[in-house]
């Protein structure tokens, strides 16, 4: 079997850190990215037994940052063949209270981060033909008071998404974006309980998805993928 080879931004915990196991578990070396390394090493060491994993300290909000990310990966192994912009923040607030530096930070974080996550991997995902996929979320669809910052970051990630896909196509690339609804994760400053989030999506589930969608036949292209828990909270 060739080497493959896959980047996960924001990779050390919740979503990204359940998509690295399943990758390394299906063969594939993986890098993860973090905004500290201190971060990225502890999840390495968790992940490091079920296969070749590096841990790379990188902003999603720098766009140099996300080269150099990049240039590690082709130094280390040569190639790249899977990018998944998985990278975010979520701030909640009504307009009135809404601080524009939290929309900036939301906006510059899941959307503009992603394309320059992209735009920096993209001359490598040209040459495997690759795959790249975004993790968008239902809140790229489904708009919810207290959540104008979310929404707008996430309902522009969607339609990001759709439109590189259209693209890249052309090139023989895939492009998906997964929209998963509650998770069970550390985001917005929850603290997962097994017991207390027994009914979300769990990381391992989206890892387990994505592993699904790089197997599907050359063909056959799933573009946009909502995801939720099979039965709704109570």
């Amino acid at each position: 079997m060739s080497i493959k080879v896959a980047l996960i931004t924001g990779g050390s915990k919740g979503i990204g850190f359940g998509i690295a196991e399943a990758l390394l578990k299906d063969g594939y070396k993986v890098a993860i990215s973090s905004r500290t390394l201190d971060a990225a090493n502890a999840a390495a060491s968790q992940l490091v037994a079920h296969g070749d994993i590096l841990a790379i300290e990188a902003d999603v909000k720098d766009y140099q940052s996300q080269q150099e990310a990049v240039n590690l990966i082709i130094e280390k192994w040569g190639q790249l063949d899977v990018l998944i912009a998985n990278a975010g923040v979520g701030h909640f607030a009504p307009i009135e209270d809404l601080d524009v530096a939290l929309w900036n930070e939301t906006i510059d974080t899941n959307l503009t981060g992603v394309f320059y996550s992209i735009k920096a991997g993209l001359a490598e995902i040209k040459k495997t033909k690759g795959y790249i996929f975004t993790i968008s979320s239902l809140a790229g669809t489904n708009f919810f008071a207290g959540g104008s910052a979310y929404n707008a970051s996430k309902f522009g990630l969607t339609g990001f998404t759709q439109s590189i896909m259209l693209d890249l196509r052309s090139h023989g690339i895939k492009v998906s974006t997964i929209m998963p609804g509650s998770v069970a994760t550390h985001f917005n400053d929850h603290n997962p309980n097994a017991e207390e989030d027994a009914w979300k999506i769990q990381p391992e589930d989206m890892g387990k998805l994505v592993v699904d969608l790089l197997a599907m036949p050359a063909r056959t292209l799933p573009s946009k993928i909502e995801i939720r828990p099979t039965t709704p909270k109570g």
